[in-house]
């Protein structure tokens, strides 16, 4: 498994125990943020993880940053991405399980390296559960491709 990891300057210390972890689980790790405490603008990193998550040329991502809502929200507006934003081992699963996530977000201000980690794993052990899911997951691909939901007359 190859996963993208970005950060900004709020997040360099949880981004490398993060990294760590997943390294030592045999997980092959593209490092697209900051490592210094110098300002870093995390649309940047969440921009050059979500291009390499829709290129396929990774198998998902995960961004840190302060709340992990604003880095979140910027892999969001790349067309491909559905980034979660998690809080809890639990809604990480189910971001893979019913979202098919295909990356997820948190902050390094709001939980913990252990509870980063058990998020971490959660995810990416998860499966698309497809079924109704998957027609749940094409609305959300419709919308980002026509800004529309012609399948449902609006």
């Amino acid at each position: 498994m190859k996963i993208a990891i970005g950060n900004d300057h709020a997040a360099v210390d949880m981004k490398n125990e993060v990294m760590d972890y997943l390294k030592s689980k045999g997980v092959e790790v593209v490092n697209v943020g900051t490592d210094t405490n110098e300002r870093f603008d995390y649309p940047v990193a969440a921009y050059r993880a979500a291009k390499l998550v829709a290129a396929g040329e990774v198998d998902g991502g995960v961004l840190i940053c302060g709340t992990g809502v604003g880095i979140g929200l910027a892999a969001n507006k790349y067309k491909g991405i559905r980034c979660c934003i998690c809080s809890d081992p639990y809604t990480a699963r189910l971001s893979k399980q019913h979202n098919n996530a295909n990356m997820i977000a948190f902050g390094a201000r709001v939980i913990g390296p252990e509870t980063a980690k058990m998020i971490v794993d959660e995810w990416m052990n998860a499966e698309f559960m497809g079924g109704r899911h998957a027609d749940r997951v094409a609305l959300i691909t419709e919308i980002e491709q026509t800004q529309a939901l012609a399948s449902r007359g609006e």
